[in-house]
């Protein structure tokens, strides 16, 4: 996946938004919850997004595929996808969804209404 592929796909997911921030990264968020970033990097983007337990315990297990700078020192359950065949597309877009979805959850019943999302799947409302 390219850094515009990614920005497209996190674009398309309802109420997220966009900025730049963090050494020129582009930052994902849904009701001011990040939920994923692409670092600029010289290798190629770098794509990090949260993860449930199971999931940070298998994929930092993957060549490629590293806990998040930053993020998982402070016991926080991110990680890095910096090898560009580490992920499939499919499999990037899916915890993309559930890292979005994770941060959803996270929202007030009253932020969720504002953005017209919900906690459920893919987080439609």
């Amino acid at each position: 996946m390219t850094r515009e592929e990614f920005n497209t796909f996190c674009g398309g997911l309802k109420g997220a938004t966009h900025v730049v921030q963090w050494a020129e990264s582009d930052v994902w968020k849904v009701g001011g919850k990040v939920f994923a970033w692409c670092a600029r990097d010289e290798a190629g983007p770098a794509f990090t997004f949260k993860v449930g337990d199971i999931g940070y315990e298998v994929l930092t297990g993957e060549p490629g595929i590293r806990p998040a700078p930053y993020m998982a020192p402070r016991g926080l359950k991110w990680v890095q996808v910096y090898e560009p065949d580490a992920m499939s597309e499919e499999s990037l877009r899916a915890h993309l969804v559930a890292s979005y979805e994770m941060a959803v959850a996270r929202l007030t019943r009253k932020v969720r209404a504002e953005l017209g999302v919900s906690a459920g799947p893919a987080g439609g409302g």
